[in-house]
């Protein structure tokens, strides 16, 4: 069994640049009233010298919105795209997000989210394929 602990949401870098209001709307219902322990344990990786989320963004800004300081998480050991999560943190880094609190003035509808995020991030992906290839 993985291993949780607490963490300050301020001492956590995002690595993504938005959220989907209507995810955000939903997991503000599902686990209302949000307290600490509610929210399940959000994954976090060491990158770069800082403690990144590697998911959990819309539970991690849902507990900041709900007036929680800190939150439950856990070490992502899964195999993942890392050079691609060097690339998110870059981007963050020029937008200015630092922590999980960044993101309270990018919370957009759906399509946006779809073309703002989701697209750019396929888009990257698909560029990382074309140079390992």
């Amino acid at each position: 069994m993985t291993a949780v602990f607490t963490m300050r949401l301020d001492d956590i870098q995002p690595s993504q640049l938005f959220i989907n209001s209507e995810k955000l709307s939903y997991v503000m219902r599902s686990y209302a009233p949000i307290t600490p322990g509610t929210l399940p344990p959000i994954p976090v990786k060491e990158l770069r010298g800082k403690t990144v989320f590697t998911d959990g963004h819309t539970r991690a800004l849902a507990a900041l919105l709900s007036g929680l300081s800190e939150v439950t998480v856990y070490r992502d050991e899964d195999d993942m795209d890392w050079e691609a999560y060097e690339i998110c943190l870059d981007w963050c880094e020029e937008a200015g997000i630092r922590t999980i609190a960044d993101l309270k003035d990018r919370i957009v509808p759906p399509a946006d989210y779809q073309e703002l995020w989701l697209d750019r991030c396929a888009e990257m992906h698909r560029q990382l394929e074309a140079e390992g290839a």
